[in-house]
C-alpha cells in the first residue's frame, strides 16, 4: 500500500509539473502559435461572387500644416450591415503569418487589409462602412457608403493625428524575423506592413534552429538586400542576430539575446543541443557578446530578462537595453526591469515582436533626423525611449526627461513632475512609478475621438532612485497572481507602455537597493550550481567557461555591496 502511495504520489507530481512546463512553454515560446502557414484567403460563398460589385479606387490622406494632402499608408477594415469584416480582395492582410481565430478574423489583426498607396478594389453593391487607422498617432476615421447600383467610385479618407512626435522621435521594432513566406511574398510583407505601420526602422535578425530554419525567410537576406529593401520602401531596415541558447527545445537556458548593426554573423548564433540538436551547452553568451562589443554592436536582451546569463551580463555592462514583451508576456516589469533598476543598474527599455508584426510593438528614440541605424541605437542607448504597443507617453521632472539624470541635494529636493498620456483606444490610466511602485494615478478622459491622461505635481525626494511612466501592465499568464488583462488593440493584443526612467541622484549617490542587490548575488549562485549539475560538458574547460561568467558577475556584485 504504501509502494502505491509512493507511486500515486510520484504520478500527481510528475502531472503538476507537466501542466507548469506546460503553461510556462504556452508563454516562453511566446507565440509559437504565430508560427502557422500564411493565412489563405477564403472563399467566396456562391451568393458573394455573383453579388454585383464597385470597382473602388480608395486611398487614404493626412493633411499637413500648410493645407495639403499627402497620400499616406495605412489599414482598412470594411463592415457588412451586420458588423462583421468582408474580405478585400488584392489587399495584403494585415494578419498574414499569423494565427487566424475567429475573434482574430472579426475583431483583431486577420480584420484588417493593408493600404499602401492609392488601390483599386471591387466591393459589393450595398451599403457598408469603412474603418481607417494609420500607425498609432492618428485618430480611426469611418465612413459609412451605400455602393448600391455603383458601378465605379472614388474615396478619399482623411486621417486625423492626435499626437505628432515624428519631429522629435522615430520608432523601431528590434527583434523580427520572418519564416514560410517566399521571397516575393516577404518583399510585399516588408516593404508594406512596416510602412503600414508608421514604423521608421525595422532591424531584421538571423536566427537558427537545426531543421527548422531551412523555413527562415530573413535569414536569406543580405545587407545589401536590406538596403534595396529599406530605398524601395521608405523604411530603414537594419541587421543582426538572435544569439541564443535553451536547455531544451524551447525550455530556459542562458537566455536570448539580439547582437544589433553587427559587422558579420558571430557562431554559433544558437548553441546547444536544445536548439541545435548537436553539440554540447559550452558556450556562453558571453562570449558573442563580447564579440559583439568589441565591433561597437549594440546588445539588447531578449524576452523580459528571460534566461540565466542576464545578470551576470547586466551585472558586468555587457547589455545595453531590455526587451520586453517581444514575442509575448512572460513575466512583468517588476521581474525584468525593475530589479535591474533597484540595483543600480541603469538599464533603457525596448521591445519588438520576434516573429512576424503581430502587434504595434515598438521603441519610441527620442532624436532629430537624420535617421540612420547608428544614430537611432545611440539615443536607444542613452535611455531616450518609451515603448508602446497602442499609449503614447511624456515625462518631463523639472527641466529633465527621459533618460536624463536629475541632481538632488537636501536644499534641492523638491520636484515638479508633468506627465502625459495619449492613444487611439482608452488605455485606462496613467501610472507614475517611483522606485518601482505606483505613487500616482490619473483616469483617461475622452478628448474628440482619442483618450488623454495627464496630471502635474510637486514631489519632496529625500533619497535616490528613478521615477518612469506606464499604462497598466498587462496580464502574465503563467503567474496567478497577474491575470488582470488591460484592454486590447486593434490588433488583439493587450494595451502596454512605459518610459525608461528619469534618475535620482540624491547628494551624489544612485540608488542602490541591497536587498535587491542581495536576491540577485543568491540568483547566479543557484544558477550557477544547477548549471554545473544539468548542463552537458565536454570537459572541465568547457564547464569552468561556462561558470566564469557567473562567477564574474557574482565577484562584480560582491565588490558592489561591500562598496555601499
Amino acid at each position: 500500500m504504501a509502494r502505491i502511495n509512493k507511486l500515486n504520489v510520484w504520478l500527481i507530481c510528475l502531472l503538476f509539473s507537466i501542466l507548469c512546463l506546460t503553461l510556462l512553454y504556452q508563454s516562453a515560446s511566446a507565440d509559437l502559435a504565430l508560427l502557422q502557414k500564411p493565412l489563405k484567403t477564403k472563399q467566396k460563398t456562391p451568393n458573394q461572387s455573383k453579388q454585383p460589385r464597385c470597382n473602388v479606387t480608395l486611398r487614404l490622406v493626412e493633411i499637413d500644416k500648410n493645407g495639403n494632402k499627402n497620400i499616406v499608408p495605412g489599414l482598412l477594415r470594411i463592415l457588412d450591415d451586420q458588423g462583421l469584416p468582408i474580405p478585400i480582395p488584392n489587399l495584403l492582410n494585415r494578419g498574414k503569418g499569423v494565427k487566424a481565430s475567429p475573434k482574430s478574423e472579426q475583431k483583431g489583426i486577420h480584420s484588417w487589409s493593408v493600404i499602401p498607396q492609392e488601390v483599386q478594389i471591387q466591393l459589393p453593391q450595398t451599403r457598408l462602412t469603412l474603418q481607417t487607422i494609420s500607425g498609432l498617432e492618428t485618430e480611426r476615421t469611418q465612413k459609412t457608403i451605400d455602393f448600391t447600383n455603383k458601378s465605379t467610385h472614388d474615396i478619399t479618407l482623411v486621417l486625423k493625428r492626435f499626437s505628432n512626435l515624428s519631429s522629435n522621435y522615430k520608432t523601431a521594432n528590434t527583434h523580427l524575423h520572418i519564416m514560410k513566406l517566399n521571397r516575393v511574398e516577404c518583399n510585399q510583407y516588408l516593404k508594406q506592413i512596416p510602412a503600414a505601420d508608421r514604423l521608421d526602422l525595422v532591424f531584421i535578425s538571423h536566427l537558427e534552429r537545426a531543421i527548422a530554419d531551412k523555413e527562415y525567410i530573413t535569414n536569406r537576406y543580405s545587407k545589401s538586400d536590406l538596403k534595396s529593401l529599406s530605398r524601395e520602401s521608405g523604411i530603414l531596415f537594419g541587421w543582426g542576430e538572435e544569439h541564443r541558447h535553451n536547455s531544451s527545445g524551447y525550455d530556459e537556458g542562458y537566455g536570448h539575446v539580439m547582437l544589433l548593426n553587427i559587422k558579420k554573423l558571430i557562431q554559433p548564433v544558437s548553441i546547444g543541443p536544445g536548439i541545435m540538436k548537436q553539440g554540447t551547452d559550452g558556450i556562453p553568451l558571453a562570449r558573442g557578446i563580447n564579440t559583439a562589443l568589441r565591433d561597437q554592436a549594440t546588445v539588447l536582451w531578449c524576452h523580459n530578462a528571460w534566461g540565466m546569463e542576464c545578470t551576470p551580463n547586466v551585472i558586468q555592462g555587457n547589455v545595453h537595453a531590455l526587451n520586453i514583451f517581444d514575442g509575448g508576456t512572460r513575466s512583468s516589469y517588476e521581474n525584468s526591469f525593475y530589479q535591474y533598476l533597484n540595483a543600480g543598474y541603469k538599464i533603457p527599455f525596448s521591445t519588438g515582436t520576434d516573429w512576424f508584426q503581430y502587434d504595434f510593438s515598438r521603441v519610441y528614440a527620442a532624436m532629430k533626423p537624420p535617421l540612420s541605424v547608428t544614430t537611432w541605437l545611440e539615443h536607444l542607448k542613452a535611455g531616450q525611449t518609451f515603448i508602446t504597443n497602442g499609449p503614447l507617453l511624456d515625462l518631463q521632472i523639472n527641466n529633465k526627461t527621459i533618460g536624463d539624470q536629475l541632481e538632488l541635494s537636501k536644499e534641492k529636493h523638491q520636484i515638479t513632475i508633468r506627465a502625459t498620456g495619449k492613444g487611439r483606444l482608452d488605455f485606462e490610466r496613467l501610472e507614475l512609478i517611483h522606485n518601482g511602485k505606483v505613487i500616482r494615478t490619473q483616469k483617461t478622459s475622452p478628448v474628440e475621438n482619442h483618450f488623454e491622461a495627464k496630471f502635474e505635481f510637486k514631489l519632496k525626494i529625500n533619497q535616490p532612485g528613478w521615477i518612469a511612466l506606464r499604462t497598466p501592465s498587462p496580464s502574465v499568464p503563467p503567474d496567478p497572481k497577474r491575470q488582470q488583462k488591460t484592454p486590447l488593440n486593434e490588433y488583439g493584443r493587450e494595451l502596454f507602455s512605459h518610459t525608461s526612467p528619469v534618475y535620482l541622484e540624491w547628494e551624489c549617490k544612485s540608488l542602490f537597493d541591497m536587498n535587491q542587490a542581495q536576491a540577485l548575488l543568491a540568483e547566479m549562485k543557484q544558477n550557477r550550481d544547477k548549471i554545473a549539475k544539468r548542463f552537458l560538458f565536454a570537459d572541465e574547460h568547457e564547464r569552468a567557461h561556462v561558470l566564469d561568467v557567473y562567477s564574474d558577475g557574482i565577484e562584480e556584485l560582491t565588490r558592489q555591496i561591500k562598496a555601499q
